[in-house]
């Protein structure tokens, strides 16, 4: 399992979950976690307008990857740790690092006020 192999399947990852498939997307996690898929997903702001690849350092058996995942409110940095499992590599562990609220787009603001008119 080389930092390559690592990085493009954190890719498949990303790409899964700004398109919205999240079957596709938690086809990554280990079977420990997809029985517990409800408590990793809810660690993701979703629906994900962005996610990208902060770092993949190699640690131990396996390998660390950074996430920066960005919804409609709020951007979230998740570690990921990834393994072999049955010869590709195989999200084990995912935690938050850090989670930050995004401000309003003048847009939202529109389209908030848009029905508080006077009548």
């Amino acid at each position: 399992m080389t930092e390559q192999t690592v990085r493009e399947r954190a890719e498949t990852f990303c790409s899964a979950l700004v398109a919205g498939d999240v079957e596709r997307a938690i086809q990554e996690f280990s079977n420990e976690l997809r029985r517990n898929v409800g408590e990793v997903l809810a660690l993701l702001p979703m629906p994900a307008r962005e996610a990208t690849i902060e770092s993949v350092e190699h640690s131990g058996s396996g390998h660390n990857v950074v996430l920066r995942v960005v919804g409609d409110a709020e951007a979230a940095i998740i570690q990921t740790r990834w393994k072999d499992r049955d010869g590709r590599p195989t999200i084990v562990e995912a935690s938050h690092q850090s989670r930050t609220a995004l401000p309003a787009t003048s847009s939202e603001i529109e389209d908030e006020t848009a029905g508080d008119g006077a009548g």
